[in-house]
């Protein structure tokens, strides 16, 4: 998939700052992503209506975000029942919340440059079937394989924390 942009943007800041671009925020958070000290929560849904939040490690690739899961986990648990869900981060320039989608992804062709995204991090994933394997991940990930999902934003709100300052809401449709 390619980078999506905005169809709508709505500035949210009280105090007067400006409009932030979202290619700025866009670049921060493909900066942050898959660092392994940025702060990135999961946000789902129980299938009783709770809320669950869970960190993970996202990769930014393409314009769409991945992250990986055991499927016994909570957070594939609630997925497979509901999709949608929240990506909080916290990057150098602010904090950021994208509201979307997350679907499982099994095609090789996508997997691949996935796992190579994260051996550049450090983590030594292996593609082997339709999920990722490797000698060891988050102590609550569950033995492998891992599912690999693919969090499609639908709108995302950033609040900077830096210079220029701001508040705002992006949307980018279905």
């Amino acid at each position: 998939m390619s980078e999506r942009e905005p169809v709508e943007a709505r500035n949210l800041d009280i105090y007067g700052a400006g409009e932030l671009a979202w290619e700025t925020v866009r670049d921060a958070l493909v900066e942050a992503l898959p660092r392994m000290e940025t702060a990135a929560f999961l946000g789902t849904v129980r299938p009783d209506g709770r809320p669950h939040s869970a960190g993970i490690g996202p990769q930014w690739r393409d314009g769409d975000v991945f992250f990986v899961s055991g499927p016994g986990t909570r957070k594939s648990r609630n997925l497979a029942a509901n999709p949608a869900c929240t990506l909080s981060v916290r990057t150098a320039s602010g904090d950021v919340v994208l509201e979307g989608t997350a679907e499982r992804v099994t095609d090789p062709a996508v997997l691949e440059p996935v796992a190579a995204g994260y051996r550049e991090g450090g983590w030594p994933a292996q593609v082997e079937g339709d999920a990722f394997t490797a000698p060891y991940s988050a102590q609550s990930a569950g033995p492998p394989p891992w599912h690999v999902y693919r969090f499609t934003i639908h709108a995302a709100v950033a609040l900077s924390t830096v210079e220029p300052y701001g508040a705002m809401r992006w949307s980018f449709g279905s």
